[in-house]
């Protein structure tokens, strides 16, 4: 049994088997002896067809997609984590987006990053299932200037130019127009994990959780700072560490 706290319905969509010829949306085709009937699908046929989606999904993306601290990881991979993960959501114009990020070295005694590698994730807070994160807060989240559209505001802080790029990838475009670029510095999502860090604290507590990401962009390591693996959820559920 799988315990969900995100499946991104815009992801799984991504995911088509070739459709039947001459068959309408939301229809099932029966033969007869007298030709075919096309009948409407009930909202259960629809659920279950979209759980059997998910597992073959799961099932396609388990013989593909590589740990997400290999090194070879290139933006555009999919990957796979099993890590304990702090997950906030953020106030203001970017209120629809929920973050998850692995702790920070010395946050969590069971978990040893011995890749040197830390992960960020970006999702809608839309799917979300059954989970209420917590909401970051602090003095580098606490200035909000400009109008408009959410995409026009900026945080006062490095941070904000994570938040903004990050806040156009986080579902997929439109068929057809090409995704804007990702235009994110190693300072700018380094400042954001230590905003979703300060959330919960030296003490807080981290879920062990796993599931399948996309990867949005690799951060090479610094004098100072782990590489950093920035990528958006197909799933994420909780994984129960043995022992």
């Amino acid at each position: 049994m799988y315990e969900f706290v995100y499946v991104s319905e815009a992801k799984l969509s991504q995911f088509r088997p070739e459709p039947s010829r001459f068959t309408r949306k939301g229809t099932v085709r029966f033969n007869s002896p007298v030709g075919s009937i096309d009948l409407e699908r009930s909202a259960n046929d629809a659920e279950r067809d979209r759980d059997l989606r998910l597992k073959k999904v799961l099932k396609h993306l388990e013989d593909r997609a590589e740990w997400f601290a290999d090194p070879a990881v290139q933006p555009g991979d999919w990957v796979w984590f099993e890590v304990p993960l702090q997950h906030v959501t953020l106030p203001g114009a970017f209120e629809h987006m929920v973050l998850f990020a692995d702790p920070a070295p010395g946050q969590h005694a069971a978990y040893e990053q011995e890749t040197n590698c830390r992960l960020l994730m970006h999702g809608s807070t839309r799917h979300l299932i059954g989970y209420a994160p917590a909401t970051a807060d602090g003095t580098a989240l606490e200035g909000i200037h400009g109008g408009g559209a959410s995409f026009g505001m900026k945080f006062l802080t490095s941070a904000g130019q994570a938040v903004s790029a990050l806040s156009t990838q986080h579902e997929p475009v439109a068929e057809g127009v090409p995704a804007p670029p990702v235009q994110l510095t190693g300072s700018a999502v380094h400042d954001l994990m230590e905003i979703v860090d300060h959330t919960y604290g030296p003490a807080g507590a981290a879920a062990w959780m796993g599931g399948f990401a996309r990867v949005t962009v690799v951060l090479p390591a610094s004098d100072t700072t782990a590489r950093c693996v920035v990528a958006s959820p197909l799933t994420v559920e909780y994984a129960p560490r043995q022992g």
